[in-house]
């Protein structure tokens, strides 16, 4: 347990020198299969607190899909509340979930929400020999006859995947969302699967989870959903704003810890995700992957999520997700 790894006088120089070590064998869920968004922040967060010695052991990475995200919540509520060495991915989806009660009456405040170091822009992606070439290409052949166009995502129905598609065909002048076909799978890898198997016409996530299928061309990301291009290697996506779809879809990254643990130990995560965020080794990890600073670690991050589920719930409300 975090306890027995900390003496005063050592944590106060670390504490001094704006750092903090832990030594402990930890466990990071990924509520979602491997190779989606989740997984990728367990992953990398991980191996960089182990890399830049913030944990003196590498930790440990279990999947947990099930329910967007809902399996891991029910699992560490209702059976590892007070377990001080487990952290838990999290993003806009998980607020998404819980904002639309999608978690069977779970709230958001039985647990601990840690914080986010990076945020990751949503983005539409066909296949490499899809017809689609941007899209507007893709919203009109919807707009023309809906049934004939399904789109998958790591999130459940209705999560924050499904809203993105929701989000810009509303743009586009289409009402009928009841009628969009959208598949939620565990994860933005096996949504990628489903789409490269011809099974659906479209994938709908983030750009972190397709950065592998865009440099191997299996994928074309026919839109991201950010105020501007992204920079570097990504600069040639287009945005759906350029495009007259505007839509803009930030999806954060970050943790949550079970609520039960002690106030030291939600201060010690904070101050291990802090300095990973603060770090060189994250910032390459950000470019690598397309996501852009994000930084909101402890307090203000358990309360910027409150206000985070009231904007998903009034925007779930209005196009018709939840009553």
């Amino acid at each position: 347990m975090f306890r027995k790894t900390f003496i005063a006088a050592a944590t106060a120089a670390v504490v001094a020198a704006g750092s903090v070590s832990i030594s402990f064998a930890a466990e990071c869920i990924a509520p979602a299969n491997p190779g989606g968004g989740w997984d990728f922040t367990c992953r990398s967060i991980s191996k960089i607190m182990y890399d830049i010695k913030v944990i003196d052991k590498p930790m440990q990475v279990t999947n947990m899909a099930g329910g967007g995200g809902g399996l891991a919540y029910s699992h560490v509520v209702n059976k590892r509340n007070t377990d001080a060495d487990l952290i838990v991915a999290a993003s806009s989806a998980t607020a998404t979930r819980l904002a639309q009660n999608a978690y069977a009456g779970m709230t958001y405040d039985q647990v601990r929400f840690l914080g986010s170091i990076g945020g990751d822009y949503g983005v539409i992606v066909v296949a490499k020999d899809s017809p689609f070439q941007n899209l507007n290409d893709l919203v009109n052949a919807v707009k023309a006859d809906s049934s004939k166009i399904t789109f998958a995502g790591g999130s459940a129905a209705g999560g924050f995947d499904h809203l993105k598609v929701l989000m810009t065909l509303k743009k586009a002048g289409f009402d009928a969302v009841t009628k969009v076909k959208y598949i939620g799978v565990d994860g933005g890898g096996d949504a990628i699967t489903q789409m490269i198997g011809g099974h659906v016409q479209a994938m709908t996530g983030d750009i972190s989870e397709v950065v592998g299928f865009i440099k191997n061309g299996d994928v074309r990301v026919l839109a991201i959903f950010a105020e501007e291009r992204l920079p570097g290697e990504f600069n040639a996506i287009p945005t759906a704003k350029e495009q007259g779809l505007d839509v803009v879809a930030l999806n954060w990254r970050g943790l949550y810890v079970p609520k039960g643990i002690s106030e030291d130990d939600y201060k010690k995560w904070s101050m291990a995700l802090d300095t990973v965020g603060k770090s060189d080794e994250w910032k390459a990890s950000m470019a690598a992957n397309g996501l852009m600073p994000f930084h909101k670690v402890g307090d203000d991050f358990q309360n910027y999520v409150g206000g985070l589920m009231k904007e998903i719930a009034d925007l779930s409300r209005e196009i018709g997700v939840i009553k």
